[in-house]
């Protein structure tokens, strides 16, 4: 028995980014507790224990395969669409017409439902199918620990750069947000909510600095930019709309948008969500890192 429902044995799950983040860690824990999982993604190797299938949101003919015999569905986005809605609609129209009843959307805290980018899908989730739930967690704590640009700044020039001020965010363990994906994936009762996720405080990027020092043992310090600054330095890398869409989040972040905490996690999976420092540990320190997931 779950703080929210019962779990019970269900059909087969579909994991969209089943290699990514979230979705990996989504996949094992499904395995875990005695769930098939049918593991999509652009590439071939999927966790231990789950059936393989190619999928690309922008290419339709892989949408068949993937739906085959599913009857719920983990939904990453496509990473940096400033709008994602044009290839995920068609498939969630395919994915219902194919039996999949439950859909739980990967979404964030930053976007509201009918806002820019994932917002637009969050609106559509409720119309096509009676089952679901829209995660919006906070930033993750593996942003600064794993293949985000923070973290390769934080290990190649023990820097963090961000437009975010003294802001504070509810930063979440991807392990918190996996599992509450879980309950809300298999629980008898969908969520049929959006559901903001956090860590149980909220920290400065000079907080995330600090600790970092103090778990690594090399300095690591926060250099404050202007939103125009972050917005050109992104948008070298990425498209610009997504670029400017991102230093306004962090913007965002400067006037005080993320300074809170949710019970959440704690409501969903019945334990207490990991705190930075204990992840920060976990896969930073010298002692207990370990292989991150891709």
């Amino acid at each position: 028995m779950t703080p929210t429902g019962t779990t019970r044995a269900t059909g087969t799950t579909l994991v969209i980014g089943a290699t990514g983040t979230t979705g990996s860690r989504t996949t094992a824990q499904l395995i875990a507790t005695g769930h098939r999982v049918k593991a999509a993604g652009r590439r071939a190797t999927p966790p231990p224990g789950a059936e393989p299938v190619r999928f690309d949101w922008y290419d339709p003919t892989t949408f068949g395969d993937a739906l085959d015999g599913v009857d719920r569905a983990y939904l990453v986005p496509p990473v940096g669409d400033p709008d994602p809605a044009a290839a995920m609609i068609p498939f969630l129209r395919q994915a219902r017409a194919a039996g999949v009843r439950r859909a739980v959307l990967l979404s964030s805290s930053a976007i509201s439902e009918g806002g820019p980018a994932v917002g637009a899908v969050h609106r559509a989730l409720p119309g096509l199918f009676d089952q679901w739930a829209v995660l919006r967690p906070s930033w993750f704590m593996q942003n600064f620990t794993g293949t985000h640009a923070h973290a390769d700044s934080i290990r190649t020039e023990g820097v963090i750069r961000t437009a975010a001020g003294t802001g504070r965010v509810g930063f979440v363990d991807a392990d918190d947000i996996a599992a509450v994906a879980v309950q809300a994936l298999t629980n008898d009762r969908a969520p049929n909510t959006d559901l903001v996720l956090t860590g149980p405080e909220a920290l400065s990027h000079d907080d995330i600095a600090t600790i970092v020092t103090r778990v690594t043992g090399r300095p690591v310090v926060h250099h404050h930019l202007t939103y125009e600054d972050m917005r050109d330095r992104l948008a070298t890398v990425i498209p610009a709309e997504f670029a400017a869409l991102l230093a306004g989040m962090d913007r965002a972040i400067a006037a005080g948008a993320e300074e809170r905490t949710t019970d959440t996690v704690q409501r969903l999976t019945g334990r207490p969500p990991n705190p930075f420092r204990a992840v920060a540990e976990r896969e930073l320190h010298p002692a207990h890192r370990a292989p991150q997931a891709q």
